[in-house]
């Protein structure tokens, strides 16, 4: 449907901005240069999507074909560079754009992957995977441990908000209810993992070194 596609790709955009607006923050913090700002943006703003995209059959990904995600992501990088202590005012900016693109991406992803006609249990398997490849792009790069390995609630936030719009659409919602509550759940339990520092289990001993390590 026209008004659905419409939607996904709204999402996505907004989604491409927020996440360039996190990838390209943390490489500021990390004193890259434009060049290197906007690789990382771009990155950040379209790995998720291009994955998602492939995997569905979708080429070539939206991400590539569509000039207006270079444009965003670019806009983002550009903006995070000239004005990045105005955008560092925010409480945790990083992290605060990084939940935000990750419940759009991963609403995103599940609609896009509904609307391929997907099994339900896959689709949302495949929105999650749409909110984390952005963030492990941006990690990976900036050579950090991807924060979807680590004990946060990272991709538990986007499985609930993706099985969320699954529910949705089998219940037939209202597709502004669906995709609204879907992406409030993903955004609010990040962001209380976050100021709350709930954390999934870990290993005991994992920190200490086994015998054959040197």
């Amino acid at each position: 449907m026209p008004s659905m596609k419409l939607l996904i790709d709204l999402l996505d955009l907004c989604g491409t901005f927020v996440f360039a607006l996190s990838g390209a923050t943390a490489a500021v913090r990390r004193r890259l240069d434009l060049f290197g700002v906007l690789v990382v943006s771009f990155a950040a703003a379209t790995a998720g999507g291009i994955t998602r995209d492939l995997l569905i059959g979708a080429v070539p990904p939206a991400a590539i074909a569509n000039w207006h995600y270079l444009a965003v992501s670019a806009c983002a990088g550009v903006v995070s560079f000239l004005w990045c202590p105005l955008i560092e005012r925010l409480r945790n900016p990083v992290r605060m754009f990084d939940a935000a693109g990750l419940a759009l991406f991963a609403v995103a992803g599940t609609e896009k992957a509904l609307a391929f006609g997907l099994h339900p249990v896959m689709a949302a398997l495949l929105g999650m995977l749409t909110g984390i490849g952005g963030g492990m792009a941006r990690d990976l790069l900036l050579t950090d441990v991807p924060m979807v390995l680590r004990a946060d609630l990272y991709a538990v936030a986007a499985l609930a908000g993706a099985v969320l719009v699954v529910v949705g659409e089998l219940a037939h919602w209202p597709m502004p209810v669906t995709v609204g509550g879907a992406a409030a759940l993903c955004f609010g339990l990040r962001m209380m993992a976050v100021w709350r520092g709930w954390r999934l289990p870990v290993a005991a001993g994992g920190g200490r070194r086994g015998p054959d390590e040197r």
